[in-house]
């Protein structure tokens, strides 16, 4: 990488400065931006560490992640739903690779015809869910093509709470508990989320599908979350592959009212966490600072 115009390149400040930097790019158009990153020992946060967003889909890793603590990749989703002859396994839900639709069966009506509708996954209790379940054909033999599903995702958060016996926002707590995670949970009051135009909007309760964008959370919470998973990253990432072998981990997220960005490249040490209560994806400057974070100096 060129040095011109980097004097502090390889310095303590520059990590601090390309994370002002990323933020500072976010936040003339949201309401509010924090934005951290970590690259070795060090960590950097712009922004409030400690504010409370709505993290979306970000919540899939965490509900990967508990399935693989816990084992039983291959044990059949209950109840049982086949196509072809193959069952849909917990696996397949964490990997999207279930054959389900995206949403549940019954919900893409609804939203098309309420499409401001504030909350629009209150109505998926585990009876709901259950009984789009039998409704649903689905549309590829488990195990055969990636889809991505919400449904499917929500499923897999509700069949791991029902197999321990405790509720979602326990089944997560075992895992941030350990890690020293303070700030993350189903319950937690969220800043004010806000829709792209800047008008407040309530937060989403997803109910029995909180397994797929349920959490709240924290960037000093996620930092922590990501130095863990760089040593050992669970299946529920995305991963994007880069020139020169490099392999980059993410997911991003959305609610009516924020967005939430995270990803690491484990073989560089480097991890960017980007929060906003405002409902304008944030990839992009995300990607691209997690990017310079790994380039070899």
């Amino acid at each position: 990488m060129p040095r011109t115009g980097h004097r502090h390149h390889g310095h303590m400040s520059d990590l601090g400065e390309r994370v002002r930097a990323t933020a500072d790019e976010l936040s003339g158009s949201r309401d509010q931006v924090v934005v951290a990153a970590l690259r070795g020992d060090e960590v950097e946060i712009a922004g409030d560490p400690d504010a409370v967003f709505e993290i979306g889909s970000i919540t899939k890793v965490f509900t990967a992640l508990a399935l693989a603590r816990d084992g039983g990749l291959d044990e059949p989703l209950l109840p049982r739903k086949e196509r072809g002859g193959v069952a849909i396994t917990l696996e397949h839900l964490a990997r999207h690779t279930s054959g389900l639709p995206r949403l549940p069966t019954g919900m893409l009506l609804k939203a098309l015809l309420h499409p401001l509708q504030p909350d629009p996954y209150a109505g998926c209790t585990a009876d709901f869910l259950d009984s789009a379940l039998a409704r649903t054909r689905l549309k590829s033999v488990p195990g055969q093509k990636f889809r991505y599903s919400n449904f499917g995702a929500g499923l897999l958060g509700l069949a791991l709470s029902r197999r321990a016996g405790v509720s979602y926002d326990e089944l997560i707590a075992r895992l941030t508990g350990p890690l020293g995670m303070t700030s993350t949970g189903v319950t937690l009051e969220p800043l004010q989320p806000h829709r792209a135009s800047g008008q407040p909007t309530p937060p989403w309760n997803l109910a029995d599908l909180a397994g797929a964008g349920g959490l709240r959370s924290t960037a000093a919470d996620l930092i922590l979350f990501l130095r863990a998973q760089l040593t050992d990253a669970s299946i529920g990432w995305m991963e994007r592959q880069l020139p020169g072998g490099r392999s980059q981990l993410w997911h991003n997220g959305a609610t009516g009212g924020s967005c939430a960005f995270a990803g690491l490249e484990p073989g560089r040490g480097v991890a960017v966490v980007a929060l906003s209560n405002t409902m304008r994806l944030m990839d992009k400057p995300a990607v691209d600072l997690l990017t310079t974070l790994g380039e070899t100096e």
